[in-house]
């Protein structure tokens, strides 16, 4: 009876102490795999993505559209600097790779790609549903000139090519330059397209708000 006490003992509490070692066990791997730059950034922007693609419910119906060639030239350069920007980087190292940040350089990234999609959010629920995914005039369309597009006229392209910076930032690698300079060019062209496309609509009164809040960048002669 004794062995078999001695035996049985030790077998009840190996179990629940192996239990709890492998929870803490799993627990610290996930913690460690949040905890990760990479997995802040890819959630950071899958978060974003889902909430935008949701929120397009949220918009009144378009009366007018720039045309389909219009809108392809610049979506061409988003899809292709996309793809690029986000090219996997974790755990590279070549020839491709420029600079490595440190853990503490990839979390103020990590900040600033924040800062980036809350500021693109803000100026969108401040537009309301005037906005839309393309280049559109609406039902009563006016020139909002207050919150942040008292600062620039596109606030949520700058929150968006903050964002994007300081992901290109955080990877350090030729595809992530090369990916940031194409969305910026496909940015900017739509920028200008729905300039063009507003002043043709509202006249002279966004010839004014141009004249009076910069472009992209707050703080500058417009």
């Amino acid at each position: 009876m004794k062995a078999g006490i001695t035996i049985f003992l030790p077998e009840m509490e190996l179990v629940p102490h192996c239990r709890r070692a492998g929870s803490l066990s799993l627990w610290r791997d996930t913690s460690e795999v949040l905890m990760r730059p990479a997995t802040a950034i890819a959630l950071l922007w899958l978060v974003w993505v889902v909430t935008w693609i949701a929120a397009a419910v949220w918009a009144d119906p378009a009366q007018k559209r720039a045309t389909i060639g219009a809108e392809v030239r610049y979506r061409v350069f988003w899809l292709a600097g996309t793809v690029l920007l986000f090219v996997p980087a974790h755990g590279y190292e070549g020839r491709l790779r420029l600079w490595t940040p440190s853990l503490a350089g990839a979390w103020a990234c990590i900040a600033l790609i924040a800062i980036g999609l809350i500021f693109s959010w803000w100026a969108r629920i401040h537009l309301g549903r005037l906005w839309s995914a393309s280049v559109t005039a609406k039902a009563d369309h006016r020139i909002v000139d207050t919150g942040p597009y008292g600062l620039v006229r596109h606030p949520i392209y700058t929150g968006l090519l903050l964002a994007l910076l300081a992901t290109m930032a955080a990877k350090g690698t030729v595809w992530g330059i090369a990916g940031v300079a194409l969305l910026t060019i496909g940015i900017v062209m739509k920028a200008k397209l729905e300039e063009r496309f507003l002043r043709g609509e509202l006249g002279p009164a966004y010839d004014d708000y141009a004249r009076r809040v910069p472009m992209l960048v707050p703080f500058t002669p417009a």
